[in-house]
């Protein structure tokens, strides 16, 4: 009888719970949008605007990618190349950033983020449009704007949906299904996801990794035969038993020779994390509470033996040399990757982009697992020296962002993922105005720029391969025709954020406003294409162009080209001059191009640890006379306006002069002054960033004999 009756209600419970299982549900909307990054935010918002309805789906649990997940220090290269909705978005974040209330853990004006330097240089379009731009902010602004934008427009987003499946009817996608069961119905579909997931669904060609230099034509693509930047500069013991190669390699170091240089591959730039970082004891959340799960120290063996090495060397590293703690309002910070071990999980990520979504969460929990042991490490481990613990553990996790999360950004940065191949691939041509596409939907403007690929061993010692930071020639359009697929593979989707664009073009288009920008012009597009009846592809650009400009957007550049193209030779330069490569550096220095320089490139402090670093040169002076000194170095808005340099010549008294390097000469260069040298001695010319008001920037030094 009992027996009977547990069966009966194990029935009873049985016929419960599956009819409380959710029946698939069809959403439909003019247009379906697929990932709640920037780009999809700004797409639906247009789209709206121009009298559709739209939805969005998300595949995380994040809205808003990068933008609300922790970039803060916005990188574009010129904000003149930003306009439309994108723009409305800086506007926004200045307007809060106005108000008193918006400031509670410091004042405004005492705030490093207000300074030109953090605001990463001048924009020329506030004083033609009469409104401020803001381009550094806290995370949750960012996602309050995005919220209240899409609330006030009844945009529904829907997170969490996993792309299952795609149906067509022959190029036109009919509908996309996902894993909550849920069926998405629309008449154009936008795929706005940083991986580009639907895209690769409904059978559009794509690539994933480097391609070879000589498949278009390229200089930077590929593997590299040098990696200046983010690279060890002491040799570090790659073995687990140091000088044993048949111990194996050490943890976070890839087997292998790297390939070829020029040839393309299969990695993938790193990812990592944006953190968002507090020295503000009451907001501050302590390392040793984030310690992750599993956490071994013997992982970061690499990274002791780094530390070690610069502190055998006499050059101890800081934490500026370990991370970059990009100033934000209220005492925060963007935290991004610097130097030869940091916040980038070199290697880990190549399975992401094809991945599935539980290799995807693995290759995630991996990265979050990464930098957590990071910064536990640095911050507790014997192994680091005091000086550098007690730096480390005066910052923490700020306690008032993502606080879903455990204070860790709830968005990876995916700095690449599929990249469509359509009838117009952006390359490097586009970047360096070798080539100029004729159907414009925006501009990029940044650096080409890509992060570490590999992490191997040369020589006997640890190096990263795979970093470049080049400088383009100006702003430039991105095509249409980028961010749509081939006629047959797809003819109602548009691709704005994973388009098409070789690995280094896209370093330099994947920026948070470009993708903003494309997004607002593929919400255009697909509203013209609706209202025309036709495929994206058949869409008028005419019509489109008017429509871009009348909204906004910025098609063209019409001012001049950056000297980024072309580099000062110092061999043919009159009199004594020194590159950067020759002078002494005290302190962690970046090695840059993204600008116009001399010889090889120039050497910048970051905008961090004032006071702790310097550059001396030491030219030799052959015939006695009296010389004029310049200092070289390409001035931007963001460089400091007090830069002291002091010269000391042999058996002479010493001068200190201030350089103000936002502005130059012709060549980049400042005088310093005229002064009376000894043949056969010595003059020392040392820069010091000594409570500089920005970016301290070293190319080179030149003496004429008057």
């Amino acid at each position: 009888m009992k027996l009977r009756l547990l069966l009966a209600l194990l029935v009873s419970a049985t016929v419960a719970l599956g009819a409380k299982k959710p029946a698939s549900k069809i959403i439909e909307a003019d247009i379906v949008i697929f990932g709640g990054t920037s780009g999809g935010v700004a797409a639906a918002v247009q789209a709206k605007r121009m009298g559709k309805s739209v939805v969005i789906a998300e595949w995380t649990q994040h809205l808003g990618g990068l933008t609300t997940g922790g970039l803060g220090a916005t990188d574009i290269g010129n904000k003149a190349a930003i306009g439309g909705i994108a723009r409305e978005f800086y506007e926004q974040i200045a307007t809060h950033y106005e108000k008193p209330a918006a400031w509670t853990w410091e004042k405004p004006k005492t705030s490093a983020a207000l300074g030109s330097g953090q605001e990463r240089g001048k924009d020329p379009l506030v004083e033609k449009t009469g409104r401020a731009t803001k381009w550094t902010f806290e995370p949750h602004v960012a996602m309050a704007i995005y919220q209240r934008w899409l609330k006030d427009a009844g945009v529904k987003v829907y997170l969490g949906e996993k792309l299952k499946s795609v149906k067509k009817d022959g190029a036109r996608i009919v509908e996309f299904t996902t894993e909550s069961g849920r069926t998405y119905r629309g008449k154009i579909f936008i795929d706005a996801s940083y991986e580009g997931d639907l895209m690769a669904k409904a059978g559009v060609t794509y690539h994933v990794g480097r391609e070879a230099n000589a498949t278009y034509g390229e200089e930077i693509n590929g593997v590299r035969a040098e990696t200046p930047h983010h690279q060890f500069t002491l040799d570090v013991d790659p073995y687990v038993k140091p000088g044993d190669p048949a111990s194996g390699l050490l943890p976070f170091i890839q087997p292998g020779d790297g390939g070829k240089p020029g040839e393309g591959d299969k990695c993938v730039q790193a990812y990592n994390f944006r953190l968002c970082m507090t020295r503000t004891e009451a907001n501050r959340v302590p390392w040793k509470a984030i310690k992750p799960k599993g956490y071994d120290e013997a992982k970061y063996e690499l990274l002791a033996r780094h530390l070690e090495a610069h502190e055998k060397a006499g050059k101890p590293l800081k934490v500026g040399a370990l991370m970059n703690p990009t100033p934000m309002p209220n005492d925060k910070t963007d935290t991004n990757n610097n130097g030869a071990f940091s916040t980038d999980f070199i290697g880990a990520n190549y399975a992401f982009p094809d991945g599935d979504y539980s290799t995807r969460a693995k290759i995630w929990r991996e990265h979050e697992d990464y930098i957590k042991g990071f910064l536990y490490f640095l911050s507790t481990s014997a192994r680091v020296p005091h000086s550098l613990r007690d730096e480390m553990n005066q910052w923490g996790f700020a306690k008032d962002e993502f606080a879903a999360t455990g204070h860790f950004p709830s968005q990876m940065y995916v700095r690449e993922g599929r990249r469509m191949i359509s009838d117009y691939v952006m390359t490097e041509a586009d970047c360096r105005w070798q080539r100029k596409c004729e159907d414009p939907v925006g501009l990029g403007a940044y650096n080409m720029d890509s992060h570490n690929c590999q992490r191997l061993v040369q020589g006997g010692f640890a190096r990263n391969e795979g970093d470049v930071q080049v400088g383009v020639a100006g702003p430039y359009p991105v095509s249409y025709r980028s961010i749509i697929p081939k006629a047959e593979h797809a003819d109602n989707l548009l691709v704005p954020v994973a388009l098409a664009a070789t690995h280094i073009a896209y370093g330099s288009i994947r920026m948070e406003p470009v993708f903003m920008a494309m997004g607002q012009s593929a919400a255009t597009a697909a509203v013209q294409a609706i209202e025309a009846k036709i495929t994206v592809q058949k869409l008028d650009y005419a019509a489109l162009k008017t429509r871009l400009l009348a909204d906004g957007q910025i098609l063209e550049w019409t001012g001049p080209a950056w000297k980024a193209s072309t580099a000062i030779d110092p061999k043919k330069l009159p009199g004594i001059v020194l590159d950067d490569t020759q002078a002494e550096f005290k302190g962690e220095w970046t090695h840059s191009t993204s600008a116009h320089y001399m010889g090889s490139g120039y050497q910048h402090d970051g905008d961090t640890d004032k006071g702790a670093k310097s550059a001396t040169f030491r030219p030799e002076i052959a015939e006695a006379g009296e010389y004029e000194i310049f200092l070289f170095y390409p001035p931007l808005a963001n460089r400091a306006s007090n830069v002291p340099v002091t010269i000391a010549p042999e058996g002479g008294a010493a001068k200190t002069v201030t350089i103000n390097e936002k502005s130059a000469g012709k060549n980049n260069e400042a005088s310093l002054g005229t002064f009376q040298l000894s043949a056969g001695k010595s003059v020392t010319i040392t820069v010091s960033n000594v409570g500089t008001d920005g970016h301290v920037i070293v190319d080179g030094v030149q003496l004429i004999r008057k």
